[in-house]
């Protein structure tokens, strides 16, 4: 990979579609150039929402021609089942995605569309000699994906994508890599209260089939009398009509183009809304929900979070399908009047989305440039919070929680000695672990590493050791022993050490490492 990683996403948004596949790529290029990387967006003018969203694109954007109106995509037969959401035919959008990124082409291209199969992965990989990241959770189709991005929850993703996959992809699996915006990550929680004070209504970008009007009657018709706010975007073909519900609602309000919903989740003690992504956005603060159904490849993850009790599904009263579920009008009046059932769905949902999705997928993609730098004193508010996350104390020899003070000291001897090396990992500004050597006899060395506790499995630590060893190579200018210690039961730290060809186990490795590099092998 380039000293400065090269990322383009394909992306559309549109009233068809909707907004949702174009804001997570966004909030994905947000933590890729926090992270350092160069990025470009590639999209097709099929209406206005698009423009709408992207009006203070973060990056660059490369606007593809719009359909001409006698334009007819591929027939239908062996297609995938939204090919007509692309406006043209998948041959002649892979052909102009190449053309618009040939001359910078990118390390990896991130696709999220479900217009677009293997066919289309396998021309752009071809055309711009780069890997692909599929954005999918529909599994509706073949795929020939570098890595896979489901961030719905599945108790088998595996299971779900068989016969889908051209080649085993590496896999971000699960609502650990929901794409949120960085507001995500420090924004307040949902605070339970047991009076149920406001409701929170918010559809989608676009409001499907003008569904927030109709929620907000079931709230009405439900005896809720207290305040509403329904957020809604200016692509919502629907605004007029929701104007006009909410301004004869009492007590009702109307929020247009947050640039997130991460305050408005937080101020109403119940949100209705749909199986979009949003709902890991909910999870993320806490937010009680009644989750809607109003696209087809939602039920599946509404249905699940129901069952794993982190929301409450229903579907609308007027809806001719998903008739198993209870309308909105049975489910609503018994969580207004149940706190401690709205109590349960806001814990449930906190643990399983903390906003650093995006983060980690960006380091999935960038790891690669993973680099070393000398640590220093300003390290230590860093090092000693890892050293002393309970995931990283469960793994050492030593599980005693450490103070800050015996921590700094600690750095403070480590950093003058002569015969031990201190560094910290980055991916482009972000530090992500830290590996030390200490030296045992004349050409031995011992090695302790770790990573961000919330950042690991994905595959940071081969490259952490690796390029440790190189390090140490480069420093010392001759070849050297490396023994490792692994504590009982460190499963994760074996795998690491036996993938970077240490030998032993499982609770002592060791590695000879040459004064010159032994392996062109690629990392997993």
């Amino acid at each position: 990979m380039r000293e400065v990683p090269r990322v383009a996403l394909r992306v559309d948004a549109s009233a068809a579609m909707g907004t949702g596949h174009l804001r997570r790529c966004l909030s994905l290029a947000q933590a890729l150039l926090e992270q350092g990387a160069e990025l470009s967006l590639v999209t097709r003018r099929l209406d206005g929402v698009a423009s709408q969203l992207l009006g203070a694109a973060p990056c660059p954007v490369v606007w593809l021609d719009a359909p001409a109106p006698w334009t007819t995509t591929e027939p239908a037969r062996d297609q995938p089942p939204h090919h007509a959401w692309a406006g043209v035919s998948q041959t002649r959008d892979a052909h102009e995605t190449v053309v618009a990124l040939r001359g910078a082409a990118p390390d990896w291209l991130v696709v999220d569309h479900y217009a677009f199969d293997a066919q289309w992965h396998d021309a752009v990989r071809q055309g711009l000699a780069c890997r692909v990241l599929v954005i999918d959770d529909t599994a509706d189709r073949a795929l020939d994906a570098d890595a896979l991005l489901d961030h719905n929850w599945d108790a088998d993703h595996r299971a779900k994508y068989a016969q889908r996959l051209r080649r085993e992809p590496l896999w971000l699996a699960g609502p650990r890599f929901a794409l949120l915006s960085s507001a995500y990550r420090e924004a307040p929680r949902y605070r339970f209260q047991s009076e149920m004070r406001s409701l929170g209504i918010f559809t989608g970008g676009t409001d499907p089939g003008g569904a927030s009007a109709r929620v907000l009657q079931v709230c009405r018709e439900s005896g809720f009398r207290g305040p509403i706010e329904v957020a809604s975007t200016s692509a919502n073909p629907q605004l007029a009509e929701l104007r006009a519900a909410c301004a004869a609602s009492p007590a009702t309000t109307l929020s247009l183009d947050a640039p997130d919903l991460a305050a408005f989740f937080a101020r109403h003690d119940l949100q209705i809304g749909a199986g979009g992504g949003a709902t890991w956005e909910r999870c993320c603060i806490g937010a009680p929900t009644i989750g809607l159904v109003l696209a087809a490849n939602q039920s599946v993850v509404v249905r699940a979070l129901d069952q794993l009790g982190a929301l409450r599904a229903a579907r609308l009263d007027t809806d001719a399908g998903n008739q198993n579920l209870a309308p909105l009008s049975q489910v609503l009046p018994a969580l207004l009047h149940d706190p401690l059932v709205r109590r349960a769905l806001s814990e449930r949902a906190s643990t399983l989305v903390d906003g650093r999705g995006a983060e980690r997928v960006a380091l999935s993609l960038l790891r690669d440039s993973l680099s070393l730098r000398p640590g220093t004193a300003e390290d230590a508010l860093q090092l000693h919070a890892w050293r002393n996350h309970p995931a990283v104390r469960a793994v050492s020899g030593n599980t005693d929680s450490i103070a800050f003070a015996a921590h700094r000291d600690w750095l403070q001897g480590v950093l003058a000695a002569d015969d031990r090396w201190l560094f910290v990992a980055q991916v482009g500004r972000q530090s992500v672990g830290s590996i030390r050597f200490d030296r045992l006899a004349s050409n031995r060395l011992e090695v302790s590493l770790y990573l961000d506790p919330d950042l690991q499995g994905l595959g940071l630590g081969t490259r952490l050791l690796t390029a440790g060893e190189h390090q140490m190579r480069d420093r010392l200018g001759t070849g050297f022993v490396v023994e490792a210690s692994v504590v009982q039961g460190n499963t994760a730290s074996q795998r690491l050490f036996e993938a970077c060809g240490y030998h032993g186990g499982p609770l002592q490795y060791q590695k000879t490492v040459g004064s010159a590099p032994t392996s062109t092998a690629v990392l997993p």
